[in-house]
This record gives structure tokens, sequence and C-alpha cells, in this order.
């Protein structure tokens, strides 16, 4: 039975940019609450939370790893994230999961592209900030300018909470400016009381009441400021900024009693809000108590051939008992669980029973996934779906060992199960095995877990682009199919129009032949045959779209006509048709929205230009520009690689389908030639 209840839960997560020393200061917290015996070390990957071969080899956080922390009278509840946008994906679902989203800065490096990134995402998910500049004692800390670039790029809303006393190396401690008052250093309280000034406004800004009584010169009681902070900060408009050094132990116990007094709790925090299972429309809610109908929502899955599938779930209602059941809202299924466990880094450790607030897991309920909703099946409620990242980083894969062809179909499916930005297909135009991730070192690692996990490796190559074919003009043609070998032969006359239909029109078939020309009974066949040429393409093998076929003559025989001879007849006439109404390749057009240090706009522009892109629109957002465009996807294959470069690593990027245009004229007929001589030799259709 858990000693603590959700008044006493204070969640949050580590997110940022890579070297903010995230997975340091966990480490520091877990030593100084003594919930562990050392201090842990990323360079010799020993910490509690990078506990995965591919992070204590890589020196960096790939997964999302929770720990809890007691601390007077509060139990923490403290998720490390990745630090690097290619593992994004787990740090967006950590957000889901908790009421405030940490974002922690290097106090040199700054604002960084993941900083913008993670910030941006906990606001959507509607979740609490609060900002922790750690690194307070490395060289060249220069922290007012830092502070100015954190109102550049944040707004006001950032107030300090916790300040240093001096930088670098210089740094001798921190000090909350809320008890600053008994600091011995004169100027050090001045510096307090500044700031102070600052976060008691933006706080008493959210009840009028205490608002008029500060601004008479009135009282505020430290319950009443108190109240008032974690008010503010639940509303985003305070987001407190600690500083510390985690590596010399400096302001680590300040910001674990900070996050104690002032982070909300899940009654306090943002409520999360669903609805009947299938009906979007009929709202549900339950308060975040431990007496209320239970219900809670899967964020991450970890799938192993050896240890079975671990669900990770943040419980939003009620409380669940081990040996017990719960109801899948998506599956409509009701489980059957036996022991639930509380996770310290790889460690599962059995409890009793969670209560609302409480960050979980369950292992051998094989029909879970990310997203689903567990409740009670008397009291249903489905939350909405975690957003994810969309992955853009593309590969055509096949197996080292063609013997692991079975392996591999069984082991992709199990990795994008715990993957949501690790997508798979088989291509139906070009029959490639196509992976897609955030970047090239998220495939890397990916393909690592494959081999290390499932045995299996795989080679890789880049995919092919989706191409396809249309026309852009009426075409008319006639063919007769007669062969004769013998015995009963084979007849078929058909006359086609073909006519472009507008983009996405996909395919319209029609009988316009007046009279017994061609009986009815011909017409399905003709259509066949022209699908298997529309699935082929004509002019460089691509599938042919958005074409109506209108069959308005022909002629068959008595005897000789037949379904296979239509269907070649039909098969022939297309291809004529389609020769003469001006064939046009097509390729797949992405928008991509760009974000770069606004010096650098010029230079991306004109990349993207040479990418045969069309700039759609820009606009800046602080010392950032962010720039629209459409751009063919055969020209942002490596794009990632060349935004680092030109930007020096401060680049960022979103790229999502927009539409099919066509192809210029000259790299459409250097594609059809290379067609023309891959198929040369080969034996004509029959």
């Amino acid at each position: 039975m858990a000693k603590y209840d959700t008044p006493d839960i204070r969640n949050f997560v580590f997110v940022g940019h890579g070297d903010s020393g995230k997975t340091t200061l966990t480490e520091s917290m877990l030593f100084k609450a003594k919930a562990t015996n050392r201090l842990g070390e990323v360079a010799e990957g020993s910490t509690v939370t990078d506990f995965e071969p591919e992070e204590k080899a890589r020196k960096i956080s790939i997964e999302a790893a929770v720990v809890h922390v007691p601390w007077k009278g509060k139990e923490l509840n403290l998720v490390d994230a990745p630090g690097y946008a290619d593992f994004s994906g787990d740090a967006v679902g950590a957000i889901s999961a908790v009421e405030t989203a940490v974002v922690c800065l290097n106090a040199v490096t700054g604002i960084m592209v993941n900083t913008r990134r993670m910030w941006g995402y906990a606001a959507k998910a509607g979740a609490a900030r609060a900002i922790f500049i750690n690194k307070c004692d490395l060289d060249n800390v220069d922290f007012d300018a830092l502070l100015a670039s954190v109102r550049e790029t944040f707004g006001e809303t950032p107030r300090v909470a916790v300040m240093p006393v001096g930088t670098g190396p210089g740094l001798k401690g921190v000090v909350s400016v809320l008890d600053a008052d008994a600091h011995p250093d004169a100027a050090v309280k001045k510096q307090a009381a500044a700031f102070r000034e600052k976060l008691v406004e933006a706080a008493v800004e959210t009840d009028d009441k205490l608002m008029e009584r500060y601004l008479e010169g009135g009282e505020i009681s430290k319950e009443e400021l108190e109240g008032a902070l974690r008010k503010a900060i639940v509303q985003g408009k305070v987001v407190p900024i600690v500083c510390t050094s985690s590596r010399k132990d400096i302001g680590v116990d300040t910001a674990m009693d900070f996050i104690a007094r002032y982070f909300p709790s899940p009654i306090e925090g943002r409520q999360r809000e669903g609805h009947a299972p299938g009906k979007k429309e009929e709202k549900v809610a339950f308060p975040a108590k431990s007496d209320a109908p239970f219900s809670a929502q899967v964020y991450k899955i970890i799938s192993d051939p050896h240890v079975g599938k671990l669900a990770y779930f943040r419980v939003v209602s009620g409380a669940l008992a081990a040996d017990t059941n719960f109801y899948n809202a998506r599956s409509a299924r009701t489980e059957r669980i036996g022991k639930i466990f509380r996770l310290f880094g790889k460690d599962h450790q059995a409890v009793d029973r969670l209560v609302a607030g409480d960050l979980g897991a369950v292992t051998k309920v094989d029909d879970l996934k990310i997203c689903d909703t567990l409740c009670q099946a008397d009291k249903p409620i489905e939350y909405p779906g975690i957003e994810f990242p969309k992955p853009m980083t593309s590969l055509a894969i096949e197996p080292k060992n063609r013997n692991d062809d079975t392996k591999i179909g069984i082991a992709i499916p199990k990795l994008a199960e715990s993957d949501p930005t690790f997508l798979w297909t088989r291509d139906r135009q070009t029959h490639e095995l196509v992976v897609t991730g955030m970047t090239q070192l998220h495939l890397d690692v990916t393909f690592h877990k494959l081999k290390a996990k499932f045995g299996v490796e795989v080679t890789t190559k880049t995919p092919k682009i989706p191409l396809l074919e249309t026309i852009t003009a009426k075409g008319d043609a006639q063919y007769r199919h007669k062969k004769q070998t013998g015995g009963s032969g084979q007849f078929a006359e058909v006359w086609m129009r073909v006519y472009p239909l507008e983009r996405g029109g996909g395919f319209e078939f029609e009988n316009a032949v007046v009279g017994m020309s061609i009986g009815r009974q011909f017409m399905p066949s003709i259509e066949k045959g022209v699908k298997s040429v529309m699935e082929r393409g004509v002019v460089a093998g691509y599938p042919v779209v958005d074409v109506k076929v209108e069959i308005y003559d022909g002629k068959e025989h008595p005897v000789d006509s037949k379904d296979i001879a239509f269907q070649t007849a039909g098969r022939e006439a297309f291809k004529l048709c389609v020769q003469q109404a001006r064939p046009v390749l097509l390729e797949p057009i992405a928008k991509v929205e760009v974000t770069v240090p606004a010096e650098k706009m010029g230079d991306i522009m004109g990349d993207l230009s040479g990418r045969r892109g069309r700039i759609q629109g820009s606009e800046t957002s602080g010392k950032y520009a962010i720039i629209t465009a459409q751009i063919p996807q055969a020209e942002i294959k490596n794009y990632a690689s060349e935004l680092r470069s030109i930007t020096g690593g401060e680049g960022d990027y979103a790229v999502e389908f927009s539409h099919y245009d066509v192809v210029p004229s000259m790299i459409a007929e250097t594609i059809i030639e290379k067609y023309k001589a891959s198929r040369a030799g080969e034996k004509p259709e029959e």
C-alpha cells in the first residue's frame, strides 16, 4: 500500500537539448534523496536512467526512463527524457504523462534546437513548464546574456526563482529569491529582491483580490504566495527559472525543495478530459483523486522477444490494485493483470496499488498499444491520443540473410509498436520494405536493436521515389487483337478514348458503345486489361492515375471473342491512347517548415531554391526565422545533414506530404530513357 496519496505526488520530466546535464542532475537528485548510495556517471555507463546498451555505448539518453524520489514528504516522479531530437518521440510521450515539463539548459550553450522544440511540445500538451539552468559552474557563463536570450525566445513568462551566487568557477551556491532575506551578502539580497518582485508580480495576477492587496502594499502570507505561484505555473503565467550545478552538487537540494513546494500535484495540474469510447462528442472526465473511477493512459511500450511487453502508463484517476482487471477502451476487452510495478530505471518494483497521478507499468498484457486508455468497464472513458513527432528520414531495407525474411516480418512491427516515430511500409509500387525514422541516427539505433533483440541484420539503401504517370490531353486509339494458332482463335477490337481527370480524380471507366458491337459481358475484361497497364505504367514503369477511359466502339467475333482477347485489346488500346495524350510523370511534393537563426535565412532560401523548392513564406520569431516551402521529395533525401552543415547544428525542420506535381521535362526524359534501356530486349506481352 502506498504511503502517500495523490496530493503528495509531483510528476515532472527533464527535457531539452543534449548535453544540458539532465541525466547527471537526475543522478544527483537520487543520491541527495538517498534513493541510491552512489553517484552514477554518464561517461562510465553507470547511471540509473541510461541502462540500455546503446545508451552506455553512445553516452547519450535514448529511452525515457522513470525514477521516483521521496523528498520531504512528497513523492517526486521524475522522467529523464532523451535530449536529442532523434529520439524526441519518447520525450513527447513522457510529457503527456506528467504535470510539469522541465526544460533544461546548458548555462554556456543556452537555447539550442531541441530546447525550442520541447518548449513547443510542452505548450501544445498543456503541461506546466519550468526552466532549469544547469552547469552554472562552467567557464564563460554569462548569466545576464542567457536570461536575455530566454526572454527573447520564450517571452516574459520565465522568471528567476532560484538564482546563482556567482557564476562559472566562482559559483558559490544558489539562493531561492523567495527566501533570500537572511542571506549575509547585501548584493545578493538586492539582486534576489529584484527577481522576487518580478516573480511575485506574475504570481499574484492569478487572484484579483491578492493582486489588489499586493499593489496596495498589504502583506501576503507564505501559504498564499505558495498557492498563487503553483496556480501561476499551471496556467503558464510563470515559468520558474532554477539554477544548479549538478556536477558540483550546488543547488540540487534547493531545486528539489522548489519542486516539492511549487510544482503542481496531479490535483492542481492540468486536468485530462476524455470521451465515451467511440463517441468523441460525448465528453467524460474524472477527478484526479484516488477515490474516483479508475482510468489510465499508456504512454510508452517496450517489446522484447525474451522479456515480453512492458507497458508504461499514467494513472489519471482512481486507483489500480494488483491481481485485478481493467477494461481497454480501444479493444473493448477486459484484461486480467497480475503484478503492477513502479519503475526505477531498469528495475521493476512490484506494488500492491497505484493511485491517481502515479506512473506505473504492467507486463504480460499483449494487446496494449501506446495511447490506449485503461478504465472500468462500467464507467468507460477514452482519452485523446498522444500527438507524436512525424518521422522524416526513410530507408529501404532487406535482411542480410535471406533466411531472415520471416524474422524481419515479425521484428519490424514489434519495434514500431514500441516507437511511434518509427514507421514501416511495404511500398506497393516499388515493392521495397521502407522504414522511416526521425533521423539517420534514430534509424541506426533501431537497426542495432533489431540485431541485438531479434538477431536480424539488414542492408540499407535509399528508397525509390514513388513516381506516378498521368495524361494531360485527350487520347484516341483503336486496337485489334487477332490470333489464330489452330483450333479456337482469339479476336477482339476495341475503340477507346482517354481523358485527364483532376489531380486525385482516380480512375473512371465508361461504356459508351451504342448498339451491340461489343457485348456488355466483355466490358469487365477490357477494364481488367486497362487496370493491368495502369499498375505497371506506360512510359516509365510507374502507376497511371487520374484517367477516364471511354469505350465507344469495337468488334467481336461469334466464336473467337473471349475474355482474354478483350483483356489484351483493352490493354494495348490503352497504351496507344496514353502515348497520344501527352503523358507526364508526377513526383511527390513535400511541405517543409525550416527554423533557422535569422542570419542564415538567405542561405537556407538559396539552398531550398537550388533543390527545386518553391518558397511559400517566411516569418521571424525572436532570433529565429521560419521558412515554409514546397520541395520535391527527391530533393530532401539528405536534407538533415545539409541543414546541420549550413546552420552549425542550429537548424530544425519538419516535413509532410503535400501533393503530386509534374516532373520537369528534362528530368522526366532521363527517367524515361533509363526505363526504356532497362526494358530493351524483353519479350513483348501477349
